[in-house]
Parts: structure tokens; sequence; C-alpha cells
């Protein structure tokens, strides 16, 4: 029997994977007997090893699959409460707010409803008023058509009566009335009616003098006009305020008028300044310039 020498080959471990029955270390070392078992060995560690390292990929693989898959579902779970929980929040932010509106939108609504009541009685009231007083200003135009109708008829009368004291000679000229009131700050009030008519009938000039006089001493009160027209009668009205520590006993007014020349003395019957008098002399209203009665 012929044997076939190969080269040796370098030392392997011992083939575990292979499953073979225990060989003594001699004999399994021994070149000429073990070689092909050796070899076969060799191809089934490898093929086993093939066959591991496949399976751990696939495993490997299926591993990284399953965790990529739950991952993404962890993703898309956490994503999902994560949008509930703003849409939640932003639609419980809105329904608040829209709440609130419509709370102020209410209230709103109710002051307007209010307002408006108000606003139709003050327009009620206003138009009740303004019959009111369209009925009064008729029933003043109508007065006052009847008031210039009066007045024209007097002044007619006036006129004819002029005429006719004209013609029997004239009225001369006197004092028709006077007075004389105490006004707050130590100021007094005059008035005088005159009255005279020329046996002409045409206009005179009338010059007025305001004297005060006590027993030593007078004051002559600036009257403003201190002169007139007169043709019929003529009110002379102002006011004056008496000198410091002056008492007047007298008052006398002198009137000239054409060549007619009146003297008029009164008594001093009013008292010392009035000042419990609750207007000053720039809140009181304006002169009168009605007739004096006596």
């Amino acid at each position: 029997m012929r044997v076939k020498t190969v080269p040796r080959l370098p030392f392997q471990p011992a083939c575990l994977p292979c499953h073979i029955a225990f060989v003594p270390r001699q004999a399994a070392c021994d070149d000429r007997v073990q070689t092909p078992l050796n070899r076969d060995c060799h191809i089934k560690y490898d093929q086993s090893l093939g066959s591991g390292q496949r399976g751990a990929s696939t495993w490997l693989l299926a591993l990284f699959v399953v965790a990529i898959l739950v991952t993404a579902m962890v993703a898309i779970l956490l994503g999902h409460k994560l949008g509930y929980q703003r849409g939640y929040y932003a639609l419980k932010s809105e329904t608040e707010q829209a709440t609130i509106n419509s709370k102020e939108a209410t209230n709103e609504l109710k002051d307007l409803r209010i307002s408006h009541k108000i606003l139709s009685n003050q327009v009620a009231t206003a138009k009740q008023e303004l019959t009111i007083s369209l009925t009064n200003l008729e029933e003043l135009r109508r007065k006052q058509e009847a008031l210039k109708v009066n007045s024209r008829q007097v002044s007619q009368l006036n006129e004819l009566y002029a005429k006719v004291i004209a013609e029997q000679g004239g009225m001369p000229l006197q004092i028709l009335g006077a007075k004389i009131e105490p006004l707050p700050e130590n100021a007094f009030e005059y008035g005088f009616d005159v009255g005279m008519l020329s046996e002409d009938g045409q206009a005179k000039n009338l010059t007025a003098t305001l004297i005060l006089q006590n027993k030593d001493s007078f004051v002559e009160v600036p009257l403003d006009p201190a002169r007139y027209a007169i043709e019929g009668i003529v009110r002379i009205r102002g006011r004056f305020v008496m000198p410091t520590g002056f008492k007047p006993l007298q008052v006398k007014l002198n009137l000239k008028a054409d060549d007619q020349e009146v003297e008029q003395l009164y008594d001093w019957k009013l008292g010392d300044r009035v000042d419990s008098m609750p207007l000053s002399l720039m809140d009181l209203p304006e002169v009168d310039q009605s007739p004096i009665e006596q």
C-alpha cells in the first residue's frame, strides 16, 4: 500500500463543534491519519460558523426593525398625546374666551337695551317738551301780536293827546314821580319821571342836576346822561355811591327845558348804608325803566 505524503498543516485547535468522539492527542495530531478528518472538521466548522453569523445577522436585523417599529409607535403615541393635549387646552382656552366674550356681549346688549330705553324715554320727553314749547311759542306770538296792536293803539292815542294838549297850550315841565332806593356797598339807585310838552309839539332839550346836601356842604351826583330830549315823558334812571362819611339831609333835583325850570327838594329818609343785601353792584340787574308809582 502506497501512502502519499502531503505537506504538514499548521496546528489547529480541537474541533469541538464537530461533536466527534474524543481522540487522544497523539492520535489526533498524527498527520497521516487525521488529515482528512481535520479537513472535514474545518469544513463543518466553517459552515456552522457561517450559519451562526447569518442567524445572528437575521436576529439583529429583526431586533433593529422591531426597535424602529417600537420607537415609531412610541413617537406616534407620544405625538398624538401631545397634540391631543395641546388641542384640548387650546380648544378649552378658546371655549373659555368665547364664553367670556359671550357674557361681555350679553352685558353690552343689556346696557344697550337700557340705553335704548332711556334714549327712547328722553326722545319721548323731548317730543312732549317740543310740542309744549311750540304751543307756548304760538301763544307768545299771538300775545306779541296783540301787544303790538295795543302798543300801536296807545301810541296813536298818545299822539292824539299830545296834539290836543299842544293845541291847548302844552304841558309845563313837571316831575311825575321820584324814588331813591338803597343798594349794597353804600350805593343807591335813583329814578325820576319827568313830563313836558311844548306848545309847538316839538322835542326840547332837558338838563337834569341831582344834588345831595346837608347843613354844611353838598355833593353833586353825576347823571349819565345829563341831557335828554323831552317830548312827552322822560325817565331819568341811574346809580351812585355815597361818599364816605357824608350823610345827606335833603336831595335837590333841578330840571331845565326850553325856558322852563323846575327845582324840587326831597327829605333824605333813607338810613345808613345797607350791608345785609346779598348782591353786589356787579350782580345787580339793569335799572328798571318802569314808571314810578307814587
